[in-house]
């Protein structure tokens, strides 16, 4: 087939524009067989030379330098490789070497459709004048070789039959004499070498001169040109192949269009790969009426994935097998062995007790594999390997054909997977001593704390899966890899892991083991903030542990059970347990145990706002925690210290601890419990006014808990960052930043911080004049509060509501919020907010023009506030008691003499601007542009970390 003239200028070449055309024939343009010698052929002409060689001469045959077919329809997603390959074969390109590229990857993944784009590509910008392709064949039972390759590219060259020289180096020497002619005539081809599987295919083929060339190949051949790695495609580049291949057949197809996600679903189940997303296209071209899902459900399910990507005409499973059958028996073997592992990739000391082989051994074997492309390197770390989803699959059916072949090769084969499951769990329990207490015995296997929970960062999905995989390991590794799950926040997890653990004793008839395996379950379905599972878990704990008499153990699961207790709004029965545990701890002397129970105990007693009582148990807490040298139970007592400081208005101090905390959480590589500081200190910052601080500790807080994948954490992040934004007066980003942290906590089923947020959304809305919506957030969050039993919680919703009856003028109800408040504040000891909502009375009750009591009001809560150290409130409270004296005709001495009062509470809070204000007021002038917030809306925070 002769090829078209496209009549493009080529740059940079002295010889202008390229040119084609056939030698005459005795002329010298003709096949030059310089360094050839032949016998055989047909004499048209004859002389003398020196090397006494005949010389033919023969008239002109067609040549085929058009020989490249269209990519198929769909092709995409191969912008960057397409630049790259491009980059090769410029003409101009920059730098020496051959414009050669070697495009690698495994069958399937669009090597040759590359191929053919990037030399169409080529010839659109004039650098060819035509293109050589060849087939080698190489992973068919018989490849090609290079004499039938040369052959075959001579005669597209325009070479007869009978003049071929024979195989060898003379058929070599006229394939280069042929292009150095087309060379010397200003042309320039492109050989394609597509489907090579050894370098000694290739080498013989290599154009001479500016000639470039693609070659493909599933190995990565080594030596002949720049090389590629061609990988699967993106998701969204997958879909629009499908989409395209099915359109070819049918334009009207609207099946990916009417159903994207199906469309994906199927996308995925292909493997993104090309081949099997074109055998699928095929098959549903053939049902137009198959929806799309139907088919995706088909793949992953019973029919195989493999059955299901074959046409009749082309097969996934064929094309393995050619690679396959390709490698020497050890690679064969070992690939099929790599199926017995059932996480998503592993290790070269894995893979080494799996083969049972040494491991230098192994990795050569493991690099074989990874240049046939049918395993490949993990990108992310060194010494890893991984497969393909779909040579997962192919592997596995190869695993089970050996193993179907009679008693010895299964017997080889389990006996290859309990080696590697007894190498996971001695590993895991290994790497577990580095997460005990302090002074704990540790294995030396690993050099320290840091490479251990490196080694079970990477394993951690291999471990999972081996848990599974017999009951005995699903308990072994429950209590080895469990503290680490934890540690890392990996809650859902932690909860399977222990939940197996459970079925292994219940399988394995293991009593000793049980109450520790409820106790431990139970710690997780709390952390998982499943509290109600979690109470009947730990309660079992306990009678077990009593049963048998392991006081230590009771003493944990009372400890366990006072937390579950305390979340479940049950504060008198969370407080006694966390007592017994106290005491039970005490009693065995585990002193660890105790500064456990302390901590909890703090937090349970700040939760009932005995803020005095919850320094003091935390304080105990930090002691203990630094006597025994546990650095991460030290770290959580600071921060929650930090938190009770705070409620304490003793801001400084406050700050220092949770900056002590942030530090020694860094220092354990606790990234979560580091998350929990910075949230906190932001919380600190917030009360000293400090909102740009606050802004960036609670943005560093919610990025840590995505790093963790913490959503209930992010959650609190998310929603003291609304808080933050709402005093720089960023109120639309304050209300984004709340209901990001409402659904978060819905997510996560935490009614009492749904509450918080919604609380904190109210307040937000009301700042945007949205009255009604703040009205039914704020309802939303007391009636939230309610369900959980949360006193205090109701309190601040009922005075947030109040405020906004105020700004809709609607006072009686109001000043009924605001009592409601002051009632509940008063129930559980709340002087501050007590305070607080004595102040929004005064307002209420001079909205009502009931002077008297309004100035009363305002008296007792500047008072109350001044008393809690509260001074930015103090200074609000002092001011509107000014307004309303003001409002009541008082005397200008009276009057004034407030407003001095609120200058000076604003000053000792660090709040100038309204210090200023407050003493224009007092001068007699009226500010510009300050108006103080109300006390009412003091926003509410999520507050202290978790127990150690």
């Amino acid at each position: 087939m002769g090829g078209k003239n496209n009549g493009a200028k080529r740059k940079g070449k002295k010889s202008g524009k390229p040119q084609r055309g056939q030698a005459r024939a005795g002329g010298a343009g003709g096949n030059d067989f310089r360094g050839a010698g032949f016998t055989g052929s047909q004499v048209l002409g004859y002389g003398t030379m020196t090397a006494n060689t005949y010389v033919q001469q023969y008239a002109p045959v067609p040549t085929a330098l058009d020989a490249l077919p269209q990519p198929p329809a769909g092709f995409t997603g191969r912008e960057d490789d397409l630049a790259h390959i491009l980059g090769v074969l410029d003409p101009d390109r920059s730098g020496a070497g051959p414009a050669v590229a070697v495009l690698s990857g495994w069958g399937g993944v669009g090597k040759t459709t590359l191929a053919c784009a990037s030399g169409h590509a080529a010839q659109e910008r004039g650098w060819f004048t035509g293109v050589l392709l060849v087939d080698l064949r190489g992973y068919d039972p018989q490849p090609a070789q290079a004499e039938e390759a040369l052959e075959a590219l001579l005669r597209s060259l325009g070479v007869p039959h009978e003049h071929l020289p024979p195989p060898g180096a003379g058929r070599e020497a006229l394939y280069r004499s042929q292009l150095n002619v087309r060379q010397e005539k200003g042309e320039r081809l492109l050989v394609v070498a597509d489907n090579a599987s050894a370098v000694a295919q290739v080498q013989p083929l290599m154009p001479p001169g500016h000639h470039g060339m693609l070659i493909t190949s599933r190995h990565r051949l080594t030596g002949l040109g720049r090389m590629r790695t061609v990988n699967r495609l993106q998701p969204e580049d997958a879909v629009a192949l499908l989409d395209a291949a099915l359109k070819n057949n049918d334009p009207d197809d609207p099946r990916v269009g009417e159903d994207p996600e199906a469309a994906e679903r199927l996308a995925s189940a292909c493997g993104f790969l090309p081949l099997a997303l074109q055998i699928t296209a095929a098959l549903l071209a053939q049902d137009p009426d198959q929806p799309l899902s139907e088919r995706a459900d088909a793949l992953g399910g019973t029919e195989g994935v493999l059955d299901g990507l074959d046409d009749g005409e082309r097969s996934l499973r064929t094309m393995f097998d050619q690679s396959l059958e390709r490698l020497a028996v050890q690679e064969q073997d070992l690939f099929r062995l790599l199926a017995l592992n059932l996480g998503p990739d592993i290790s070269t000391s894995a893979a080494a007790v799996l083969a049972d082989q040494p491991e230098p051994a192994t990795e050569r074997l493991l690099a074989r594999l990874a240049a046939s492309h049918l395993i490949e390197r993990t990108p992310a770390a060194r010494g890893r390997w991984q497969m393909h989803d779909l040579l997962r699959a192919y592997a596995h059916e190869q695993a089970a054909a050996v193993m179907d072949r009679g008693r010895a090769p299964r017997r080889r084969y389990d006996q290859a997977r309990d080696r590697l499951i007894h190498h996971y769990v001695q590993c895991a329990q290994a790497a577990d001593t580095h997460l005990d207490p302090p002074g704990s015995p540790v294995s030396a296997r690993f050099t320290g704390r840091d490479q251990a929970l490196a080694w079970f960062d990477a394993e951690r999905e291999n471990l999972m899966a081996t848990a599974h995989t017999t009951p005995q390991a699903g308990l072994d590794l429950s209590f080895a890899l469990g503290p680490y799950l934890k540690w890392r926040h990996r809650l859902q997890d932690h909860v399977v892991i222990r939940a197996l653990a459970l079925d292994a004793c219940i399988k394995l008839k293991d009593t000793q083991n049980k109450a520790s395996v409820w106790n431990n379950l139970g710690g997780a379905l709390q952390e998982l903030r499943r509290f109600d599972d979690a109470l009947h878990a730990l309660e079992t704990a306990r009678d077990l542990y009593h049963q048998t008499g392991n006081i230590n153990g009771e003493a944990s699961a009372w400890n366990n059970l006072g937390g579950t207790l305390q979340e479940l709004r049950r504060f008198d029965d969370g407080l006694h347990a966390l007592e017994t545990a106290r005491d039970l701890h005490q009693r065995t002397g585990n002193t660890n145990g105790e500064a456990d129970a302390w901590n909890n105990l703090g937090l349970a007693l700040l939760e009932r706002r005995r803020f005095d009582d919850a320094l003091h148990a935390i304080e105990t807490a930090r002691d203990l925690y630094r006597q025994t040298g546990n650095t991460n139970g030290e770290a959580s007592a600071w921060n929650n210290l930090g938190t009770t400081l705070r409620e304490l208005r003793r801001f400084d101090d406050a700050l220092q601890a949770h900056r002590t905390a942030r530090d020694l959480h860094q220092q354990t590589g606790n990234t979560n419990g580091e998350a929990d500081a910075w949230n906190n200190f932001g919380g600190t910052l917030q009360e000293l006014r400090r909102f740009d601080d606050a802004l960036q500790a609670h943005q560093t807080a919610r990025d840590l808990h995505q790093q963790t994948g913490d959503a209930h954490g992010e959650a609190g992040a998310w929603n003291n960052l609304g808080n933050a934004y709402r005093g720089l007066r960023h109120f639309d980003d304050a209300l984004r930043t709340h209901q990001t942290a409402r659904d978060l906590y819905q997510q996560t089923g935490d009614a009492h911080g749904q509450a918080t947020a919604w609380n904190n959304l109210g307040t937000s809305l009301k700042e945007l004049r949205r009255f009604e919506e703040s009205l039914q957030a704020h309802g939303t969050a007391r009636d939230l509060y309610r369900q959980t039993g949360a006193t205090h919680g109701q309190a601040v919703a009922w005075n947030n509501l109040g405020n906004v009856f105020q700004d809709l003028r609607r006072f009686e109800d109001a000043l009924r919020a605001h009592e409601t408040a002051r009632d509940f504040h008063e129930q559980i000891g709340d002087a501050h907010g007590q305070a607080v909502a004595w102040n929004n009375i005064g307002t209420a009750y001079r909205g009502l023009d009931r002077a008297d009591e309004a100035v009363v009001a305002g008296e007792r809560a500047a008072a109350m506030l001044a008393a809690t150290r509260d001074w930015f409130n103090t200074g609000e409270a002092w001011g509107e008691l000014a307004t309303t004296l003001t409002a009541a005709g008082a005397d200008a001495a009276r009057v004034r003499e407030a407003w001095e009062q609120s200058a000076d509470a604003y000053a000792r809070a660090g709040a100038r601007e309204e210090a200023d204000a407050s003493r224009e007021r007092a001068g007699g002038t009226e500010p510009v542009g300050v108006q103080p917030r109300a006390a009412a809306d003091r926003p509410e925070s999520d507050g202290p970390s978790g127990p150690g």
